[in-house]
């Protein structure tokens, strides 16, 4: 709703009409609608395709389903534009790679941080080679106990709806770095564990609504305290059975909340990159090693004091820095949501850094994903053209 329905149907009402919307929940279905002034509501998909005719269908439902949509949508003659990632397993990203050759309809994926502002401003002095060809990369994310819990409260806990945070999250941080390098993955290995949430307390319940530990546990959420959680779940629950506050400590926790992994990518480049999800602050830093320096980049949105100024410092081989300082841009997506549906859907938006992703890129940011989750089952190194044979 508010990535693509309500801002569609407000700041770009003259580009573009919002014909239909089909959820399996009617209630969300509904109060969607009424966000996007009143487009019509199906509860059938191909009903809405057959009668709204649409252009484009956009994809957000969950993560493991998006390649039966995605699918569904491109053989019935339609563009689709879906939330990241793509899809969650090899197999399902080779589907949707074969349907999209087969039918000639094209799939766009959103990726958010390729339009962030200070993102597209390292990428710009990597491109204008301030480091000359890049050897070496080091990112490491860190989700705070509010963000990174949020995962484990809701469908995305379990790794058949999700592919795991590599794959959910991840693929953000990988698209990122395939997009700065402008390189293609090659082979992977990561290790993965959940430490700190499922059922590592005895103190827990099945959701928080209902717990008997509320008054005492810190990741308890009341999903009546806002007006959007109370009207889009907890009334809508009765339509599905859904929860969205469900115990972060929960046994049916599968997938991992500490990770780490190498890359190997094909011009030689080397990333390693690591995610925890309950961490006490939130934030990134990227470091990247080249021939002729060092850049250093990184940026925190909880447990420190507001900086107006985004920061990245360049050091070359003479060890002397540069310190460069941008204005941190405001808005959802670290500014870049507004500055990505521009470019999606209208023509006057210029594209120089290659920002627009298709199906290949959604492929290489989740196959990196995937490739661990099989990296970490089995204890090994993954190679890129084991899961992608059939399109390589």
């Amino acid at each position: 709703m508010q990535m693509f329905a309500v801002p569609l149907a407000a700041e770009l009402k003259t580009d573009v009409e919002l014909v239909g919307v089909y959820d399996v929940n009617p209630v969300r279905a509904r109060l969607l609608s009424d966000a996007a002034h009143g487009m019509a509501v199906f509860d059938d998909f191909d009903r809405m395709i057959q009668e709204a005719r649409p252009d484009s269908v956009i994809v957000t439902t969950p993560d493991s389903l998006h390649d039966y949509y995605i699918i569904r949508s491109l053989e019935a003659g339609c563009d689709v534009i879906s939330e990241k990632p793509m899809t969650t397993t090899a197999d399902k990203c080779r589907a949707i790679l074969e349907a999209e050759r087969r039918t000639g309809k094209k799939v766009t994926v959103t990726f958010n941080c390729r339009f962030m502002p200070y993102v597209v401003r390292v990428k710009e002095l990597l491109k204008e080679g301030a480091i000359g060809r890049i050897h070496s990369v080091a990112l490491e994310w860190s989700l705070d106990k509010s963000h990174g819990a949020d995962y484990f409260r809701r469908w995305h806990r379990q790794m058949s709806n999700s592919g795991g945070l590599l794959i959910h999250k991840s693929t953000h941080h990988f698209d990122m770095v395939n997009w700065w390098l402008e390189d293609e993955p090659e082979s992977v290995f990561a290790n993965g564990d959940l430490s700190f949430y499922g059922p590592t307390r005895a103190e827990r319940g099945e959701r928080c609504w209902t717990c008997h530990h509320k008054s005492t546990c810190e990741f308890h959420y009341d999903i009546s305290e806002s007006d959007f959680t109370r009207s889009m779940y907890q009334k809508a629950e009765q339509e599905d059975g859904y929860y969205r506050d469900q115990c972060v400590f929960g046994d049916d926790i599968d997938i991992y909340d500490t990770m780490s992994l190498s890359v190997k990518y094909a011009k030689g480049t080397l990333l390693t990159y690591s995610l925890q999800a309950y961490s006490p602050y939130e934030g990134w830093k990227a470091t990247f090693i080249g021939t002729k320096g060092r850049l250093e980049a990184e940026e925190y949105q909880s447990g420190f004091e507001k900086e107006e100024m985004n920061e990245i410092r360049l050091y070359n081989r003479a060890g002397e820095r540069t310190t460069l300082h941008s204005l941190k841009a405001s808005g959802i997506h670290g500014g870049g949501d507004s500055i990505l549906r521009r470019m999606i859907f209208t023509d006057d938006v210029s594209d120089p850094l290659g920002q627009r992703a298709g199906s290949r890129a959604g492929a290489m940011s989740l196959i990196i994903g995937a490739a661990a989750n099989i990296s970490i089952e089995e204890k090994r190194l993954v190679a890129i053209r084991e899961l992608l044979q059939e399109v390589e």
